[in-house]
């Protein structure tokens, strides 16, 4: 990757979501044990399903409602 492009191309994202699904399909998980930024967050809820996908935004939320604590981020 060049840091000095401003967004990532779609070529990485593409691959990204290669490999993120194929972790899924083998009994993986996207993450250990940091949480959920910007680059997986379009996959998170693929990994949870929608009811835990719920549960998490509603559990940061409660912790967080004024989002300050790790601006952006998905979980």
């Amino acid at each position: 990757m060049d840091p000095s492009l401003p967004r990532l191309p779609g070529a990485a994202w593409e691959a990204a979501g290669e490999i993120f699904a194929l972790a899924l399909r083998l009994g993986g998980t996207l993450t250990g044990e940091h949480g959920v930024g910007v680059l997986k967050r379009q996959w998170v809820a693929d990994e949870l399903g929608p009811a835990a996908h719920t549960l998490q935004r509603r559990r940061k939320e409660a912790f967080d409602p004024r989002g300050i604590l790790d601006p952006g981020k998905c979980l």
